[in-house]
């Protein structure tokens, strides 16, 4: 009863963004002094050459290179009258590309866009996880419309990868974009300039030094106001946490870190609206079960109950949700992930109470989808997974990942997953 969309979304090793090249600073003073000594003819000469062969790869580069030669002139404390050109190059020399999709783009998410400008589609943005060198993951954005007759209509994306500027968010003092600072909690913007597609949410702080995992984006509507909030793990190649970005607009994001004993494991997926006068989530807090909790601070989170145990074949190892839950005239409908023998990875479907998220009024005893043929091929074998999903024109539209490589669309209608549920 699912049909599977031939869209498929690939990473693409071509789109690459710059980031500064750390060094240690003994290192450092020996490659600044061999720029500074060079003569004004020699560095024109070499700019050359670098802009001819790297400044179509990357919006506004000169601008670029001269944020990483603030880096390290902050951190070597020289005070110099230096040229223009010699600050170029030294931001050049301490510049690296940085490939964001070279192995996966996957476990996508999908929200209604804040800007709709035509009447007989849908727009929507669609987020993904973006998995470059050293497995590190950031988050990256497309568009695209749904039609009334089930086409999704995805728009190119940018060449262009752009990471924002990252704005304290104690202070609101500007922070240079190269450097990671301790904190968890901060802002990133992005200019006017910038299309979409090409703005990328790249790990900031310490406690995500090594991705930014699965973020299940949802439009979350109070007083007829719309605020997107995505949960995400955040890794340091040790341990994980939970954070929150919060946007109105995809251009400007709070970046916060979320505390309480519910916010411990991986997978929390916020309600579309309150229910009374609390928020809610969906969690998984021992691994392997569903749990869900409620709280009045969107930040803090205790308290977890338990909703459902792995109790099914395909869902014996672990269950967890595929993004938060989608409201229905029947009640909450929750896609799911469930892993099975030989950690085959499938996604079905739970029907939620409405006034009661805590009581569970059907289930799908059959997975809804799993992965056959070619997509059972990739980084991770036999998987598909989602963040989140739509409801539009009384269709559920999933986006989901191709086993960990690249991703994909499916529709099923509402009436056919509520028969098949008992």
């Amino acid at each position: 009863m699912v049909e599977k969309l031939k869209i498929f979304i690939n990473p693409n090793p071509s789109r690459v963004l710059l980031r500064f090249l750390r060094l240690s600073d003994k290192r450092s003073l020996r490659i600044t002094e061999s720029i500074l000594t060079k003569t004004e003819n020699e560095v024109a000469k070499i700019l050359v050459s670098v802009r001819s062969e790297f400044e179509s790869r990357h919006r506004n580069f000169d601008k670029r290179l001269l944020e990483n030669y603030k880096v390290i002139e902050s951190r070597l404390a020289f005070n110099r009258n230096i040229s223009q050109n010699k600050k170029l190059l030294l931001g050049a020399v301490f510049s690296m590309e940085y490939t964001t999709e070279a192995s996966a783009l996957f476990n996508p998410s999908i929200a209604r866009h804040p800007i709709q400008d035509d009447y007989d589609r849908l727009k929507f943005i669609l987020s993904l996880r973006s998995t470059g060198e050293g497995h590190i993951s950031s988050i990256s954005f497309r568009e695209g419309y749904l039609t009334s007759d089930g086409i999704i209509d995805l728009l190119p994306g940018n060449s262009f990868v752009t990471p924002g500027k990252k704005i304290m968010s104690d202070s609101n003092k500007s922070e240079l974009i190269a450097d990671q600072d301790i904190s968890s909690n901060y802002d990133v913007e992005f200019g006017d300039d910038t299309d979409i597609s090409e703005r990328t949410l790249y790990p900031y702080s310490t406690a995500e030094s090594m991705g930014m995992e699965d973020v299940r984006f949802v439009e979350f509507i109070e007083n007829n106001e719309s605020t997107y909030y995505g949960t995400y793990t955040a890794y340091n190649g040790r341990s994980i946490r939970t954070h929150m970005i919060e946007t109105k607009d995809f251009k400007f994001f709070k970046i916060r870190s979320l505390s309480g004993e519910a916010s411990v494991d991986k997978g929390l997926a916020l309600f579309p609206r309150k229910i009374g006068d609390d928020y809610w989530m969906i969690s998984r807090q021992d691994g392997e079960s569903l749990y869900t909790i409620s709280s009045k601070d969107i930040y803090n989170w205790e308290s977890p109950q338990l909703l459902k145990l792995p109790e099914l074949d395909w869902e014996i190892t672990q269950i967890g949700n595929c993004g938060s839950p989608i409201e229905l005239d029947e009640g909450w409908l929750l896609l799911t992930h469930g892993v099975g023998f030989v950690r085959k990875y499938v996604i079905g479907a739970i029907l939620l109470d409405k006034n009661n998220p805590n009581k569970i009024i059907g289930v799908m005893d059959e997975p809804l989808l799993e992965a056959v043929g070619n997509e059972r091929n990739g980084y991770v074998p036999n998987v598909v997974y989602s963040c989140g999903s739509i409801n539009y024109k009384d269709n559920i539209i999933i986006p989901y990942a191709v086993s960990d490589t690249s991703s994909s669309f499916a529709t099923v209608s509402i009436k056919d997953v509520l028969a098949k549920m008992k």
